[in-house]
């Protein structure tokens, strides 16, 4: 198909540079950019006409990453996701019916503001979908609560901060600060959760109390004290249903 394809076009581009050299026998004027061959215009270029009859390599399989996670963040995660599916969505499916029923529904705001809604539910949900597919729950308590069962509690062995782990650290300066390493989807500053994934996390990782260490940033680095690691238990607020989702105002008559 390829070939047959190649010949037709030599072919055609054949005739047409015939006609050019007889225009210019005649003594009429002719364009010098159309005197060179068609297929040697990088423009049409034939190993991109072949890309339109061959098919498509597959991508190559990426490494998939697992989440960490707590079981507070999952919970959370699990949360979200079922109102959406369970309540939100029907509830936008609802508004849409109901608004394609009224009439035109390229001017019909209701319509347009509904199906808006229900692609953003849709991503939201395939989302959430992966994410907890692919989380690899930590819980910040098993270590402690572990080693303690087992007997290997060791006074002398110092704690090292990994994920899950509370830390307290001093700045050059000797400002305190305590922050929990969490997962990419528990991220909260205010109440001092960061991910294991952030420059300050990368820089506390495998940290003990007593060492020091650099914590890179854009506008150069700093160095930290780490004072004390710790294991307990970390609370994530949990999924609250907004306040102006359509589920909340489902129960409301609609007027047409």
């Amino acid at each position: 198909m390829a070939k047959e394809v190649y010949f037709r076009t030599w072919a055609k581009a054949a005739k047409c540079g015939d006609r050019k050299r007889e225009k210019i026998s005649q003594g009429r004027s002719v364009h010098p950019r159309s005197l060179v061959h068609p297929l040697e215009l990088p423009w049409k270029d034939y190993s991109m006409r072949k890309g339109f009859t061959r098919k498509p390599q597959p991508d190559a399989p990426a490494t998939p990453l697992k989440n960490y996670i707590t079981p507070s963040g999952l919970e959370r995660l699990k949360d979200e996701h079922r109102f959406l599916l369970t309540r939100e969505r029907p509830a936008v499916t609802e508004v849409v019916a109901w608004a394609a029923g009224n009439g035109d529904r390229s001017e019909n705001a209701d319509y347009q503001y509904g199906k808006r809604r229900l692609r953003q539910i849709d991503g939201r949900i395939r989302f959430l979908t992966k994410r907890i597919e692919a989380a690899e729950v930590v819980d910040p308590e098993a270590p402690r609560t572990a080693q303690k069962r087992a007997g290997q509690a060791n006074s002398k062995e110092k704690t090292r901060a990994f994920f899950g782990a509370t830390v307290r650290y001093a700045n050059a300066a000797g400002a305190e600060r305590v922050v929990s390493i969490v997962g990419t989807d528990e991220i909260d500053l205010n109440r001092n959760h960061i991910s294991w994934v952030s420059p300050l996390g990368r820089a506390l990782m495998k940290s003990a109390a007593g060492d020091s260490v650099v914590l890179q940033l854009p506008g150069g680095t700093e160095n930290l004290t780490v004072l004390e690691v710790g294991y307990q238990r970390i609370s994530v607020e949990p999924f609250r249903e907004p306040p102006g989702s359509e589920a909340s105002a489902k129960g409301l008559p609609r007027r047409r």
